[in-house]
This record gives C-alpha cells, structure tokens and sequence, in this order.
C-alpha cells in the first residue's frame, strides 16, 4: 500500500480540508489561503497546498490587492508554482478585478468625478503601465459605452482624438470624460496629458458635444479632475 504524504491535504483532519470545509461551512468560512489552495489543488513534498498558499500571502501582507499586482512570473519564484498553478491565480484576481468593475458600472449616471474614480478604479489598479479609456455619456449624464483608446508604457500612452471621436458620434454622445492612470502614483497632469484634454475639448465642440471631464487616476492616491480644479 502506497504511504500517504504526511504534507498532502488528504492528511489534514476533515474540518481542516478548505474543499470539505467549504461544502459543509460555507465559502465565507475559509481563509484566504484556503480559499487559493482550493484553486491550485496542490502543493509539494515539503507543503500542502494551503501551507503553500500561506507562504505566498504572508509575502503580500496577507492583501488581495498585493497578491493582484503579481504576475504569473512573480508567482512562479515560489516554489511548487509552476506555471499551471500561477495562471490560476492571475486568472482569479483578473475575475477579482472584473466582479468590482461590473459592481460599480451598476449606478451609471456621473455626477462627480468620484463616481468616475469608483468606476474605472478596478480596472486600473496594479496596472504597470497607463491606460487612457473614455466613457461615453448621454444626455442624461449616464454612462452608454466605455473603452479602452490606447495603453503604453510606465509613463506615457499615445491617443489619436480621432478615435475618441468616432466612438463618440458611434454613440451620439452629449458628453465625453475621459480617464486615464498613472502607475508611478503621481497626480499631476503631464503638459502631453494638458495637451491632449485641450485637444479633445476642441474636437468635441465642433460636433455639438462636451468633454465633461478628464480624471487621471493614482489606485493608492485618489484622483485628479479637470473639471474641479476649473480646468475646462
């Protein structure tokens, strides 16, 4: 008879194995590193799976939003992650990242730069690199489309405000905002980003629609807006 791994989850006490314990209690009931031991299904010789994972959340501060910002690479200096195992765990902080988004679109309608910042915070957060995105708004303020214009590197991105445009007559918008973020956490617009905010503020009132705002997003400093700082 083969002799069972002393390390493997199968040698945990039955209320201490996180599949077990999440059908009898519930997946509220499980920690976090129970709850991503589920995920990758196994550890090594040395750990189980939930020793494993508690490894890599003692790295993190025991943080999500930590854990989020790795990628597969990162994860992959742990040892007994391979490849396989830190897909998973991207792919789940990815599905993270897209339940807040789809939470947040939720209330559309823009009535300050906060609900901007709310809005596209999950889908920049842990970015490496900027992201400069439009929201497109109707008459009455709420939000028809949003999109993704361009992505660059560490500190700069090039949008063409003809595509800006094209979805925006695509959409008859009223209003155009506009959001991009800055990973080196700096709030303060770059003369290109001045530039672009003066340029697309052109283009739109040519074509009977207003740029509403233009907010540059810090994940761990909040926010900058155009419009409340009297910039448009």
């Amino acid at each position: 008879m083969q002799k069972q791994n002393s390390n493997s989850i199968k040698s945990l006490a039955l209320d201490d194995r996180p599949r077990e314990k999440l059908m009898e209690k519930g997946a509220s009931a499980l920690s976090k590193s129970e709850l991503l031991a589920i995920l990758i299904g196994s550890g090594t010789p040395q750990c189980n799976a939930v020793e494993l994972m508690q490894e890599v959340m003692k790295s993190c501060g025991d943080s999500l939003k930590t854990l989020g910002g790795y990628s597969s690479i990162d994860l992959q200096k742990f040892k007994g992650i391979g490849p396989a195992k830190a897909i998973t765990i991207v792919a789940a902080m990815e599905l993270v990242k897209r339940r807040l988004a789809e939470e947040n679109a939720e209330r559309t309608k823009i009535t300050s730069p906060e609900d901007v910042f709310r809005i596209m915070l999950p889908l920049m957060t842990d970015l490496p690199h900027e992201e400069f995105w439009v929201l497109i708004l109707n008459q009455s303020n709420k939000v028809v489309d949003k999109r993704m214009i361009s992505k660059g590197g560490i500190s700069a991105t090039v949008v063409d405000v003809r595509l800006i445009m094209k979805l925006a007559l695509q959409h008859c918008a009223s209003g155009i905002i506009m959001c991009h973020n800055h990973p080196s956490g700096s709030l303060m617009p770059s003369r290109e980003d001045d530039r672009i905010t003066q340029k697309t503020k052109e283009a739109a009132a040519l074509l009977d629609m207003k740029l509403l705002d233009h907010v540059i997003v810090a994940a761990d400093n909040g926010y900058y807006s155009y419009a409340d700082e009297g910039r448009l």
